[in-house]
């Protein structure tokens, strides 16, 4: 059943390749081929000559090639679950192909490609994270880990930007508690972003708010000690000193 399902499907392929009669053509005719379609943007036709070496000629030293061009054309036409997984495969299948640290950083553009806006589920911004990270690891010295790393700084951003979202959504509904616990998020997990001071603020007025003086006065005085010229300096002992006289 499957050398018939296989011989269906090189005769389907040949049949459909734009009138080009493939069926006695090498791996190296359609690698070759196949690259001149995809140089001329002709990606269903290029993605017909890959498909074909990887069902001819799987064990070829072109079939590493294929996966790999097969990748590129998803990613071009922009389906980028469909190239993740392909150059996924790629390092999988052939562990030793010369595509490996390109497809090992494609993969990662994939996701990076799929990361949302901030305020809807990050599922794709985590993963890219994790696969330049795993870049970095693979490929320390790389040209490319400096880029991985602009990649990853404005991503934690997107992160830090979401948690820090829903804590002000908390604070305008007067929820200190609520509110506490995501500025504790940002603090804990985004130091190097730009919602780690303000999360600080934040912070202070939901201590205040929940009459936790003690906690908050601690907080102030971290506050200063990590931002000796912060933008909040002042506010902060403001806004502590109000409520003690309040509650006093």
């Amino acid at each position: 059943m499957k050398k018939l399902i296989l011989i269906l499907s090189i005769t389907f392929f040949a049949a459909c390749s734009g009138g080009l009669d493939t069926r006695n053509m090498t791996a190296e005719n359609l690698f070759h081929k196949g690259k001149e379609y995809f140089a001329d943007d002709d990606n269903l036709e290029a993605q017909k000559m890959f498909d074909l070496i990887k069902l001819q000629y799987p064990a070829s030293q072109y079939a590493d090639d294929a996966q790999f061009y097969l990748a590129e054309i998803d990613f071009k036409r922009e389906k980028y679950i469909l190239a993740a997984f392909n150059y996924n495969s790629l390092r999988r299948i052939y562990p030793s192909s010369e595509y490996n640290k390109q497809s090992l950083y494609m993969r990662a553009q994939c996701y990076y490609k799929l990361s949302p806006p901030y305020e809807r589920d990050q599922e794709y911004t985590l993963k890219a994270i994790e696969s330049f990270i795993e870049f970095q690891g693979t490929y320390p010295n790389d040209s490319l880990s400096l880029e991985a790393d602009n990649k990853i700084k404005e991503m934690r951003e997107k992160l830090a930007h979401r948690e820090f979202s829903i804590a002000e959504l908390y604070k305008k509904l007067d929820d200190p508690k609520a509110s506490l616990v995501y500025y504790d998020f940002v603090i804990n997990k985004y130091d190097d972003t730009q919602y780690f001071e303000d999360s600080y603020l934040g912070k202070v007025e939901s201590l205040l708010k929940m009459k936790r003086i003690e906690e908050a006065q601690n907080i102030i005085m971290l506050y200063d000690k990590k931002f000796p010229t912060g933008n909040y300096n002042q506010k902060l002992k403001d806004m502590y000193n109000e409520v003690k006289a309040i509650i006093e």
